[in-house]
């Protein structure tokens, strides 16, 4: 389903696919969802996130997914055999170029599945859009999200924050993942929450284990206080 071009969020991101990261962020349109991305190197964990905001949330909103991945659905995949969410509620898109492309550069695919969601479901409140895995200088099109969670985990060391890039950098939330591997790996959280705030100022950091917090509860109350406060 193509996107609605006379809709006000949907003719701004295509107005602007590369919008200047320093202008204000793309406005909530009411009784439209509110969209948060979730990017990050491969392997860091975005997926299991997704799933754990979704085991947490479902009951409580009328939530929906996009995946990106290059040449697979397996994203999608993964959160379907887990049984988060209906299969009507999941939709991937397979970029076939690096992920930053579809979520910054040409957001078009992306838009054209939150728009199929919204034509199809339920007034949704939240769309959580994940990003193939990428580097750091991965960040969303300010025409595609209204917040961007930014993904790491301690498997490449500890020196990750400090070596910045603007999903380190400007994200809204920056999640160190994997918390529990940090003996394993020789990686200093108390570094790594040194590095963040060096690199971040005052914009917010959480630290995260699945093994040991399922259910993300952390990031999960971000996430409601967006809600809350962009419903």
């Amino acid at each position: 389903m193509r996107p609605d071009h006379d809709d006000p969020e949907t003719q701004q991101a295509h107005d602007h696919p590369l919008p200047d990261r320093n202008a204000g962020r793309l406005a909530r349109s009411p009784g439209r969802p509110l969209r948060i991305g979730l990017g990050g190197p491969v392997g860091s964990g975005k997926t299991a996130l997704v799933a754990a905001l979704c085991r947490s949330l479902a009951g409580e909103v009328q939530l929906a997914v996009v995946t990106n991945d290059i040449y697979t659905t397996e994203d999608a995949d993964f959160l379907l055999r887990n049984g988060v969410l209906p299969t009507e509620r999941v939709r991937a898109v397979e970029t076939g170029c690096c992920p930053h492309t579809a979520i910054r550069d040409d957001i078009s695919a992306n838009l054209e599945a939150v728009e199929d969601l919204e034509h199809s479901l339920p007034p949704l409140d939240l769309v959580l859009i994940e990003s193939g895995g990428d580097n750091l200088t991965a960040t969303f099109s300010h025409g595609l999200v209204h917040h961007q969670i930014f993904v790491i985990d301690v498997s490449g060391g500890d020196k990750v924050p400090r070596k910045g890039g603007p999903g380190v950098t400007s994200s809204d939330l920056l999640v160190i993942n994997k918390t529990d591997l940090a003996g394993q790996v020789n990686a200093d959280l108390a570094v790594m929450a040194r590095d963040a705030k060096d690199k971040r100022g005052d914009l917010p950091v959480r630290f995260l284990s699945l093994v040991e917090d399922p259910q993300a509860h952390d990031i999960t109350a971000w996430v409601r206080e967006r809600l809350s406060e962009d419903g």
